[in-house]
């Protein structure tokens, strides 16, 4: 890996190691590891180096979140999936970290079940890309290259 090149994380969290093959009428069917090698690709066209990885644990998406301030990251993309709705804790890791962070889903939430109309990640995002399926992680991406 280049030294000189910024380096952004793609974090992803519960149940989206079963994309694919989890409800693909709402997710798509391209599983996280197409994901990922769409993500090297364009990262590898914007000069950018990547980090991606997925945890059904909180815990251990604070403790990459904190990692990517460590690492001094140009930016995270996460997609927090369920944790989205629910956790402070990733709210204010967000915060606390001074990275900023690129909320990313692939369905719209908005258009979801009404739980899903709040995000915690969102109320510390630099930006959110939704609905876009598969492609809302390159153009994520490409917003992570501009900040």
């Amino acid at each position: 890996m280049d030294a000189q090149q910024d380096i952004v994380f793609i974090l992803n969290g519960p149940n989206l190691n079963l994309l694919g093959t989890r409800e693909p009428e709402i997710y798509g069917h391209q599983t996280l590891a197409d994901i990922e090698a769409m993500c090297a690709e364009k990262a590898g066209a914007l000069g950018l180096q990547t980090v991606f990885r997925q945890s059904n644990h909180e815990g251990e998406l604070v403790d990459w979140l904190h990692e990517a301030k460590e690492r001094d990251a140009k930016a995270v993309l996460l997609n927090a999936a369920a944790y989205t709705h629910t956790s402070i804790a990733l709210l204010d890791a967000i915060k606390a970290i001074g990275v900023p962070v690129v909320e990313v889903h692939l369905s719209d939430p908005e258009t979801r079940e009404e739980f899903r109309h709040i995000s915690y990640v969102g109320m510390a995002a630099a930006a959110t890309v939704q609905g876009l399926g598969a492609q809302s992680y390159i153009v994520a991406l490409e917003k992570a290259a501009s900040l």
